[in-house]
């Protein structure tokens, strides 16, 4: 797959590295966020497919990306699709971690060690680049200002933010609110992305993932019956999901 473009794991973690701190914003819920965006970056570069709530591979191929390829030799040893939802609150946690570190080798952040009163070791990390992250930025400004509908991995990569609680580190305070609101709007753009970012949250929420839901029309429907049949029309609609039909929270 190469480096010429960061994945949306990466990004969605440099959305959350305070650049003041050197700590990243939503720590307990950014190891969801980026088992999520793994799924979403292996959609991308086509190595596996969503069917319904689950998530199949087409391609075990590996990608050249260490964290990804570990991530679809996983999905692969499964031998069957797995729910996004359980993949997802899979005991894989420490991603924040392993991509803290993969950001260091790969020279997008940097390490600086340093101490807590004195006393306890601790690690900051500055990202390298601080135009990389403006850009990233940059992208999800122009997509709440213009109202265009954006690319899948923006509009994928603003459901994650959404899912893990970004929106009010990236749009802080009252005046933030309705760029936060439109952030979550943008779930709609992305049929995969809106799945994943749903799946984060219903780990978050600790909502059992049922295989039997019923199929419901959305007014009435279970959220994840709700999503199924988005998904659905997305499919006979291009893949954009009609904003009506997502249970957008």
């Amino acid at each position: 797959m190469g480096k010429s473009r960061r994945t949306v794991p990466e990004e969605l973690l440099l959305l959350a590295l305070d650049p003041t701190t050197g700590t990243t914003a939503q720590p307990q819920t950014l190891d969801l966020g980026l088992a999520g965006a793994q799924l979403v970056e292996l959609s991308l570069a086509g190595r596996i497919v969503p069917e319904g709530d689950r998530i199949a591979v087409v391609l075990a191929r590996p990608t050249g990306d260490p964290t990804l390829d570990h991530a679809l030799e996983l999905l692969r040893r499964r031998g069957s699709p797995v729910r996004a939802a359980h993949w997802i609150g899979g005991p894989r946690l420490g991603l924040r971690q392993t991509y803290l570190a993969h950001l260091e080798r790969c020279g997008m952040v940097t390490a600086v060690p340093g101490q807590v009163c004195g006393v306890l070791p601790t690690t900051r990390y500055q990202a390298s680049d601080d135009c990389t992250n403006a850009a990233i930025k940059q992208r999800l400004d122009t997509a709440i200002r213009t109202g265009v509908p954006p690319d899948p991995r923006t509009a994928a990569l603003a459901a994650l933010a959404h899912s893990v609680g970004l929106g009010k580190h990236l749009y802080p305070g009252n005046e933030g609110r309705s760029s936060r609101s439109r952030l979550r709007d943008l779930i709609r753009y992305d049929p995969l992305g809106g799945m994943v970012a749903h799946a984060v949250m219903d780990v978050q929420n600790g909502l059992p993932t049922q295989q039997n839901r019923s199929s419901q029309g959305a007014a009435g429907a279970t959220p994840a019956a709700a999503r199924s049949g988005a998904r659905t029309a997305a499919r006979g609609t291009g893949g954009r999901v009609p904003a009506s039909r997502v249970g957008v929270r």
